[in-house]
């Protein structure tokens, strides 16, 4: 065994040693052990217990356990400690610059268990309320698992958008002003997360345009007379694909849908020329409706747009206002009159509905009972102030163990709506977490349910659920569901809105913000929501003030 892999070890166990609490003394000692055994210039895995403890800085403790490492391969002390701390707690321990310390007041102050969680909880600016954290730390971490993120090699897409679009921008000056270039494959299907940004272009390649990449930023892997293979300095994959000026509309189509549309249409175009066809001039050749790119995954898109020709997708102007945000009432950044001016004033919209965290979520400074009414009456006097803008009065109210929701009805029925999330004891079979949320489904006063897997992409998986089960329920139970805007979540899953739809259940295009820029994510939602096939008679916040009031009072005396 190598000086490096026990020097791991002994390193793991004295930060959880620290993590839990144990003898400062004794943590020390275990730090200095590890990084002595680390810089030693000889192996110490042939060593006997004896010379282990003549090396100075370790001793017969120190020693015994590097002998137990070096004949065993583990360390029982430290499997007994890993035993008790949550596996993300443990990845946690490798964020650089957060330690042991800081990491127990994440995981028993705010019962943040994973990055994933933790991550989210930088994004609402909740780490500044806890002690020994302030903005600048919060930011740092932040950073800190973006960077791991990305160099998983996969990112958001909200990550790469704006980095994608500034790019084609600068490959335009690349080649000459004819040149046709787009961005293709996943990112220009709005899939969630991308592996690889792909760019078709008409452009040539040879050395000067080799050359050219190179000063924009970007770093060659491999080339040949079709494809450049490159990446930028954040490790993202980027495919230069050349064509044909005469080839542009097929190789758009060819390179955007998945194997499966392609195959499809290529099927129906039955050999038909191509040459110098815009793409909608060959899905007319197809005999079908131009498909959207987002739709282009080869699952039912082509019944799709035929059952719905005079219909256009979803976009994010259909929206006539935003529900299930936060303000400063709980763990948001900016008041509600904040929240609410910047709806009306920079997006336009006619209506905010506001959903504070509720009294379970003590670590996100969720609403009692007092502070329920404290925050209406407010939201009276602005209503008042803001007209015609209008605040809806909501909750993103727990839904408990048993799937109770954790206001007693006499609260509950003085909201003007409801959204019903988990956020606690997430790890549950499917057939409990199922249970648990078709029970709040069916709660009269459940007016939507909120994030329904609970996913934070690339960092958490969601818990598992039957979703035609907890659709079924919905639609059962007048119930809308989320799609959860937020590019970390964007939950409900674009894979599940046409079964919703098809079961008559209306969707909302939810920002969960938690602070005025947050509202901006509707953008990311709306076409999360275009992927999974969504038109506005779709979407709840498509209705207008007037038609969502009487949408709200008709639920509430439901």
């Amino acid at each position: 065994m190598e000086n490096k892999n026990i020097a791991q070890s002994l390193r793991l166990l004295s930060q959880l040693m620290e993590l839990h609490d144990e003898n400062p003394f004794k943590v020390k000692s275990v730090a200095n052990a590890a990084f002595k055994i680390d810089k030693l210039p000889f192996s110490i895995s042939n060593k006997t217990i004896e010379e282990i403890d003549q090396i100075d800085g370790l001793g017969k403790s120190i020693a015994a356990k590097v002998l137990e490492i070096i004949q065993s391969g583990s360390l029982k002390e430290l499997d007994s400690l890993l035993q008790k701390t949550p596996e993300g707690i443990v990845e946690m321990l490798q964020i650089k610059g957060i330690g042991p310390k800081k990491i127990r007041t994440i995981w028993k102050e705010l019962n943040i268990e994973n990055c994933g969680e933790l991550y989210y909880a930088c994004n609402e600016n909740r780490l500044i309320e806890a002690k020994g954290f302030g903005l600048k730390t919060q930011e740092e971490i932040k950073k800190a698992i973006e960077f791991r993120m990305a160099n998983s090699g996969r990112f958001l897409y909200a990550k790469i958008e704006k980095f994608a679009e500034t790019l084609i921008e600068k490959l335009q000056n690349v080649w000459p002003p004819a040149s046709h270039l787009a961005c293709v494959g996943a990112y220009r299907r709005r899939c969630e997360i991308i592996d690889t940004l792909d760019i078709l272009t008409t452009g040539f390649f040879n050395d000067q345009i080799v050359a050219q990449l190179k000063n924009i930023g970007l770093i060659i892997i491999k080339q040949d007379a079709h494809i450049i293979e490159c990446k930028n300095v954040d490790e993202l994959k980027i495919n230069l694909i050349a064509c044909s000026t005469h080839d542009f509309g097929w190789k758009l189509i060819e390179h955007t849908g998945n194997t499966n549309h392609v195959k499809e249409l290529t099927r129906l175009l039955n050999g038909k020329n191509l040459t110098n066809k815009t793409e909608e001039d060959i899905y007319k050749l197809a005999a079908i409706p131009f498909i959207e790119p987002e739709l282009r995954e080869g699952i039912n898109e082509i019944e799709l747009v035929k059952s719905n020709k005079n219909h256009k997708l979803i976009e994010v102007t259909d929206l006539k206002g935003l529900l299930h945000n936060h303000s400063t009432w709980s763990d948001g950044i900016h008041t509600l009159e904040e929240m609410a001016i910047f709806c009306r004033d920079e997006l336009k919209l006619t209506y905010l509905g506001i959903c504070d965290h509720s009294k379970s979520a003590f670590y996100a400074n969720g609403l009692n009972e007092i502070r329920v009414a404290a925050q209406q009456r407010e939201i009276d006097e602005l209503n008042k102030k803001l007209s015609p803008f209008y605040i809806f009065k909501g909750i993103e109210s727990d839904i408990l163990f048993d799937g109770s929701l954790d206001y007693s009805n006499d609260i509950l029925k003085t909201f003007d709506f409801i959204v019903a999330s988990i956020h606690s004891v997430l790890k549950m079979s499917e057939e409990k977490a199922t249970e648990r949320l078709i029970k709040a489904i069916e709660n009269p006063f459940t007016t939507i349910l909120g994030h329904p897997t609970g996913r934070l992409l690339l960092t958490r998986g969601g818990y598992p659920i039957n979703h035609q089960k907890v659709i079924d329920a919905c639609a059962t139970n007048g119930v809308v569901i989320e799609i959860n805007a937020n590019p970390l979540r964007l939950d409900l899953d674009w894979r599940w809105h046409q079964y919703a739809i098809e079961k008559g259940v209306m969707l909302s295009i939810n920002p969960d913000a938690h602070r005025t820029g947050g509202l901006l994510d509707m953008h990311y939602g709306t076409l999360i929501a275009r992927k999974g096939g969504v038109y506005p008679p779709n979407c709840l916040n498509t209705f207008t003030l007037d038609q969502i009031k009487t949408y709200f009072d008709i639920r509430r005396k439901h």
